[in-house]
């Protein structure tokens, strides 16, 4: 089944939840909406599904309008996320829910709740109620439900984002072989850059209710369209900073340098530039090649393995991603090291103008 979405909007009490959005959607491929909180995903997703109907635009399914054809004539399935099981039927019966109500024979239920529930490793609890099992297992057992079904198009709107670290990443390696071989229309949303990179597919960034850069997940990271693109896709966010560019010097934070080799086509005059957090060095992490601006720290965050560094320097605030655990205490002096040709360049206007050679080698 394919899904094209055309000119959709979707206005409700006078507020815009979509706008503008156009996008195909193909059968055996992972499409991964990446947005903030209440950037839209939901509200896309339930478009899709036939939950909502569209303000303006329409949704075409297999070159037929969606609005032709009855929600329950829709073969799609949806994972949300919240563990939405029926308390009181067991791991079994829950899973075999839509194909009791689809009428198939009760040898043909029990063979496929036994073989899905084994592809998501629950078929050991299949006798238990929901309330006995753990946050990811009833999790697994909600998309066991949907995978069941043969749906052609599979919804997951952030269901990992409930579960503790280990389990998402357990459930996630799962989830792309599990997608991999389904070769199903699939839409999944997170909040979270890293997830959508480890999910790969095609990315879809969207933010206030509109798409604002679509491609493969590795591209759209190392070739952000703007700089809301920069800020979203990655975490922690990209530092971005007012920059300028006159004759053949570049400044910013106060600092003067030459100007990179490949900014060399960019308009003269303001500008924005943009350095990943995991390449701005600090402290006595190599000799400072380019630019050094001395500051100090304003907050640490201890992220899993990795160190969050806040940085006050250069009359701008930086953040440098460190591997490993440093505590660090506010106020704490250090030295911000930039190397100028891993800056990324915008426009004033926001859209990308220059990208630095090491992104080609960028999958951070």
């Amino acid at each position: 089944m394919s899904i094209l979405i055309e000119g959709v909007e979707r206005r409700l009490d006078g507020e815009i939840h979509l706008a503008d959005i156009n996008l195909a959607l193909t059968p055996g491929r992972l499409h991964v909406l990446v947005g903030r909180t209440g950037a839209g995903k939901t509200s896309l997703l339930r478009v899709i599904a036939g939950l909502d109907r569209p303000s303006a635009g329409r949704v075409m399914v297999n070159g037929r309008d969606a609005r032709t054809i009855p929600l329950n004539k829709r073969k799609v399935a949806f994972v949300y996320q919240q563990f939405v099981n029926y308390p009181s039927f067991t791991v079994f019966e829950n899973i075999a829910a839509p194909l009791r109500r689809a009428g198939l024979a009760r040898a043909a239920i029990d063979a496929r709740v036994r073989e899905t529930a084994a592809l998501l490793h629950i078929d050991h609890l299949l006798d238990r109620l929901p309330a006995a099992l753990s946050g990811g297992q009833q999790q697994r057992v909600a998309i066991a439900r949907a995978l069941v079904k043969d749906a052609d198009v599979l919804l997951l709107d952030e269901p990992l984002v409930n579960l503790d670290y280990k389990l998402r990443e357990e459930l996630r390696s799962e989830l792309r072989a599990i997608f991999r071989r389904s070769g199903r229309l699939v839409v999944y949303t997170t909040t979270e850059p890293v997830e959508a990179m480890q999910m790969g597919g095609t990315t879809i960034l969207m933010d206030e209710g509109r798409i604002i850069q679509e491609g493969e997940a590795i591209e759209v990271y190392r070739r952000p369209a703007s700089l809301k693109a920069a800020e979203i896709f990655s975490d922690p966010p990209m530092n971005l900073v007012p920059a300028r560019l006159d004759g053949d010097r570049l400044s910013l934070a106060g600092v003067t340098v030459p100007r990179p080799a490949h900014m060399a086509e960019a308009a003269e005059g303001p500008a924005f530039v943009g350095l990943r957090p995991s390449q701005l060095a600090i402290g006595l992490e190599g000799a400072p090649t380019g630019i050094a601006l001395s500051g100090a720290v304003t907050l640490a965050e201890v992220n899993g393995s990795e160190t969050f560094v806040h940085i006050e320097a250069g009359n701008a605030l930086w953040i440098a991603e460190r591997h490993g655990v440093h505590p660090t205490a506010p106020g704490t002096p250090v030295i911000a090291a930039i190397d100028p040709d891993r800056l990324y360049l915008f426009a004033p206007a926001g859209h990308l103008v220059a990208v630095p050679p090491t992104a080609s080698r960028e999958a951070h």
